[in-house]
């Protein structure tokens, strides 16, 4: 187990000291998605309180997540599909030898 590691990010104006096993540089690039998505939202809307701006960012990465789960869902299953599909006539070929 690595010893944890303090990163100072910038979200939305504030600076937060984040401690955690996560390499400095994803924890950056993590915490740039968030304070990108927050900008994203306070310019969109009229919220002007920094909670709600937090609450409908979060929101709205969760949409994305959510989103991209259901695609890898939905690839796997047709992934699935195919490999059956190719196994049978794999199955037939070789019977046929």
């Amino acid at each position: 187990m690595l010893d944890p590691t303090s990163v100072t990010v910038t979200i939305y104006g504030h600076e937060y000291t984040l401690k955690g096993e996560a390499d400095s540089d994803y924890v950056q690039k993590v915490s740039g998605f968030v304070d990108r998505k927050m900008k994203e939202v306070a310019d969109n809307s009229t919220v002007a309180s920094t909670a709600k701006v937090a609450i409908l960012a979060a929101i709205n990465i969760a949409d994305e997540l959510f989103r991209e789960r259901q695609k890898r869902h939905e690839a796997l299953a047709m992934l699935d599909e195919r490999t059956g599909q190719i196994a049978e006539l794999l199955e037939r070929e070789v019977g046929n030898v």
